[in-house]
């Protein structure tokens, strides 16, 4: 669902339309002020995006962009590798399992620490050999690009299909794209999205079904149940 919100104006998101199917990008550079929120002081995940803004506020500052940052348990903690701040919040897993998760290769979306660091998406068990510094990091799968390739099970005649958002990674670190469908696609047409259109050479799924968009500059506040681990775009309150 989605509940209108206050257009503040400006903001890095825009809409397209890929492929007949309509999208979101979000677009981040390497030195913008990009976080992930897990739990709060007393161990409760945040949620929502209006918690997350709620913590902003006393420091003048809110969010400019903001979606759901990778797959949970039903207590709403990350199912893997999750780091905060520089601090690990859970641990990376590099076995195959059940889901999309676990449809090997996954892999993990790196914030790199420093003021004007970049970004990556690194294949899961490439990560664990030999970890970047990562200020912030969530791990989800399964990769959409690798190495400049679709994940070798996608099916360009898949029948399931779902809302799905992701993140992309260009080239050179500089620039990570953020992706949420306008409706249902299939993993094959949603990385064709991050390979052909956006060009970026490394993409990962986040999540779908329950995949959320927060973009105040474009008056929208997607509203649904609680969700594990938020990412978002950081930005003063009012402009200096």
């Amino acid at each position: 669902m989605s509940a209108t919100a206050a257009a503040t104006g400006g903001g890095p998101c825009q809409d397209i339309t890929y492929q007949g199917t309509g999208y979101t990008l979000c677009t981040i550079h390497a030195g913008d002020d990009l976080r992930i929120w897990q739990n709060q002081p007393g161990g409760t995940p945040f949620g929502s995006f209006e918690q997350v803004n709620s913590v902003l506020k006393p420091e003048g500052e809110r969010l400019a962009f903001a979606m759901n940052g990778g797959m949970y348990h039903p207590d709403r903690q990350p199912v893997g590798l999750t780091i905060v701040g520089g601090k690990e919040v859970h641990p990376i897993v590099t076995t195959a399992g059940p889901g999309n998760f676990g449809m090997l290769p996954n892999g993990v979306f790196c914030i790199g620490s420093g003021k004007d660091a970049g970004f990556s998406v690194v294949e899961s068990r490439r990560f664990s050999k030999s970890p970047p510094a990562c200020g912030y990091a969530t791990q989800s799968g399964p990769m959409l690009v690798i190495d400049g390739a679709l994940h070798p099970r996608f099916m360009a005649d898949s029948d399931s299909t779902h809302i799905r958002n992701g993140v992309g990674v260009s080239a050179d670190g500089r620039t990570a794209v953020f992706a949420i469908s306008d409706g249902a696609v299939t993993f094959h047409d949603f990385a064709s999205l991050f390979l052909d259109k956006l060009k970026m050479p490394n993409a990962l799924y986040l999540d779908g079904s329950i995949s959320r968009l927060y973009a105040p500059g474009l008056g929208r506040e997607d509203i649904g149940l609680p969700l594990g681990p938020i990412i978002g775009l950081v930005t003063p309150a009012q402009p200096r």
